[in-house]
């Protein structure tokens, strides 16, 4: 009976160490799994990292030349007002173009500069000839900033361009191609509502990205502008324009800006009137 009684226990001993190691065995099994996953979440995070530091590193290095061309190009048009170096042809087309300006933004021009910037903005203006309300050109030393309200763009809460606005895309695309040493910085602006729950989106971030990014894809992929001339950045709410408080506010924060890069001669060969 005892020895019956013993060997009973020693079995019992024995499965019970037999069940502890298999599962301490799907244990170790998840563990290296987890640990395996945890690594590859890791690398693609630093991937992600390096990426974002890559694309922050040459938006500020383009937000850099901007100020450098703004200066650069200001001390030449201080040139040109000393000494009348602007050629007798860009006078003249400069002329021709400001006799077509409401004679009261015409007044607003107080030096050659301000007349120049004038000149090239209502040509610009002419040549895309979509509705003011959604467009706004706006020149300041030789920088062009055009910017397009997102009603003409894209649909609330995507980035999908609407095939409208393909014309004047390409449009832009012909201004920037006629110079290859032009550089393109296309931002994307959103209003301070937060992306709705469970979205495809993240965040307002992620949305004013995505949106600059269609918008350089189809100036590169339908109307073949080089990629090299391109820059796409994300704003999100951080640069409104208008009170986020109204709908109308919100609507005008709403929008895509397009920053074109010119040398001072291709700027000044923008004043020819193209009728």
């Amino acid at each position: 009976m005892k020895k019956t009684l013993l060997f009973t226990c020693i079995s019992a001993a024995v499965l019970t160490s037999c069940v502890s190691k298999k599962k301490y065995t799907e244990l170790e099994t998840e563990l290296n799994d987890t640990k395996s996953v945890l690594m590859q979440t890791r690398v693609e995070k630093e991937e992600c990292q390096e990426k974002y530091a890559a694309i922050e590193e040459k938006v500020d290095n383009y937000y850099a030349k901007i100020n450098a061309l703004q200066e650069e190009n200001d001390n030449k048009l201080e040139m040109v007002n000393n000494v009348a170096a602007i050629s007798k042809k860009s006078k003249e087309a400069m002329r021709k173009t400001l006799q077509n300006v409401d004679p009261a933004v015409l007044a607003e021009a107080k030096t050659i500069e301000d007349s120049i910037d004038l000149a090239v903005s209502h040509n610009l203006s002419k040549s895309f000839g979509e509705d003011t309300d959604d467009i706004n050109i706006d020149v300041d030393k030789t920088v062009v900033m055009i910017t397009i309200s997102d009603k003409l763009l894209f649909k609330s809460g995507s980035y999908w361009v609407n095939s409208k606005a393909h014309k004047l895309l390409g449009k832009i695309a012909d201004v920037v191609k006629s110079e290859p040493a032009m550089e393109v910085l296309v931002e994307g602006h959103t209003d301070s509502q937060t992306i709705v729950e469970d979205s495809y989106l993240e965040d307002n971030w992620d949305l004013s990205v995505r949106r600059a990014t269609s918008i350089v894809r189809i100036l590169e992929d339908k109307f073949g502008v080089d990629g090299k001339q391109l820059i796409a950045s994300g704003r999100s709410s951080f640069q409104p324009i208008a009170d986020n408080a109204s709908r109308d506010g919100r609507e005008k924060n709403r929008r895509t800006r397009i920053i074109i890069l010119p040398n001072l001669d291709k700027f000044l060969a923008m004043l020819e009137d193209k009728a």
